[in-house]
């Protein structure tokens, strides 16, 4: 039987049973208060306010395996198969649960949907029709999952649809032009980490997800690369990681996707087995192979890019505060007495003669094409 190690390798020694999701298991007590502490801030909404938060974006190509890759991190069945499953940005925010009942629910239009992990796709499935329609089409209107449960980390991911250049029966003409500006959005901020899901059997340098990386994070510092279906074609993967013709910074990871009715616990068995026996992907680093290996990466790239925006993001926000603070001192002050009462009133006679005096000549206008001062003075008389 296998169970995953600290380090994200696998060993023999334990039942299958004990394996967790392995991005549970990368994300121990000593970071929980950094990315906790990021969270709470997006769940404070403080990103309206124009602050961006460090955020995992997760794209590539259409079937390149991102909800495959996103439930082998999660261990939430998310949508899948051929196709654009993903119509709307997916926000998937997980929060430590301390009761041991996990609480799942849906958030979009103002509306809260409760849901199990049963039936969660169902749940995605019919969420995202309601915001994209029943067709193929897409909406750039986001579906957030929240995720309360025991043991797994405060962090939020971003599922954004795939990326297609050919738009097929039932999607309209510009389906790229759509997914492209979606994907823009969410990976220009320089706070995003950039999740690459590129598949094994095309080229790297033809991925459409690549171009687009490279467009905003030409250095590849806040792009990580996961290589999926390492099985379908393990002939020259080696080659293709290593030369990194593509300038991904924070380098790759090969992983093997699950096939068929697969359990979580049966997929990761076979990915071990396969990246330890296999005679072309044995010769891979075990650094950079396999679901654990991914998490830890993952969990410590976020962690590294939360420590260095969160200075710039404490002045931002005091910024903010100050700004918010100076704006309400100058509103008027609650009229708590007849004197104060008076005095306003006094105040709004002055501002209602000055009006109307030097603007007695616009009264005569029609209405609809008075001064917009003239007018003001109108409406005060009135």
């Amino acid at each position: 039987m296998v169970k995953f190690g600290f380090d994200g390798s696998y060993n023999n020694d334990t039942k299958l049973s004990d394996v967790i999701p392995p991005l549970v298991l990368s994300y121990n007590d000593r970071i929980r208060p950094l990315l906790g502490a990021s969270d709470k801030l997006r769940h404070l909404q403080v990103m309206k306010e124009g602050i961006e938060l460090p955020t995992i974006v997760v794209i590539g190509d259409q079937s390149s395996g991102k909800s495959s890759v996103l439930k082998s991190l999660t261990g939430i069945n998310l949508p899948h198969g051929q196709g654009i499953y993903t119509r709307v940005p997916l926000i998937m925010r997980l929060q430590h649960h301390s009761t041991p009942n996990p609480e799942l629910h849906l958030e979009y239009h103002g509306k809260i949907i409760p849901t199990n992990e049963t039936h969660i796709a169902e749940a995605i499935n019919m969420a995202t029709d309601e915001i994209a329609g029943t067709g193929k089409g897409i909406s750039n209107t986001p579906l957030t999952l929240v995720v309360k449960k025991r043991g797994v980390p405060d962090l939020t991911m971003v599922d954004l649809p795939g990326i297609t250049r050919v738009p097929v029966r039932g999607q309209p003409e510009d389906i790229y032009e759509q997914i492209s500006s979606i994907i823009m959005e969410y990976i220009e901020p320089k706070e995003s980490i950039i999740l690459n899901v590129l598949s094994a059997t095309v080229d790297f340098p033809t991925c459409e997800s690549i171009r687009m990386s490279q467009h905003v994070d030409k250095t590849g510092e806040r792009t990580l690369a996961v290589v999926t279906k390492a099985d379908k074609a393990p002939e020259g993967l080696l080659e293709k990681v290593t030369a990194d013709d593509v300038n991904i910074g924070l380098g790759y990871v090969c992983v093997r996707n699950c096939i068929g009715e697969e359990s979580y616990k049966e997929a990761r068995m076979e990915e071990a087995k396969l990246f330890e026996s296999h005679p072309l992907l044995s010769k891979i680093d075990k650094s950079i192979v396999g679901i654990p290996v991914l998490a830890q990466k993952l969990v410590q790239i976020q962690v590294n890019i939360i420590a260095k925006c969160l200075p710039d993001m404490v002045r931002e926000i005091n910024e903010k505060l100050h700004a918010n603070v100076f704006e309400l001192k100058k509103m008027a002050h609650n009229l708590s007495s007849t004197v104060d009462a008076m005095t306003a009133f006094v105040r709004f006679l002055d501002l209602q003669k000055n009006l109307s005096g030097e603007f007695d000549e616009y009264s005569d206008e029609d209405e609809n094409e008075m001064h917009c001062t003239a007018l003001m003075a109108e409406l005060l008389n009135k």
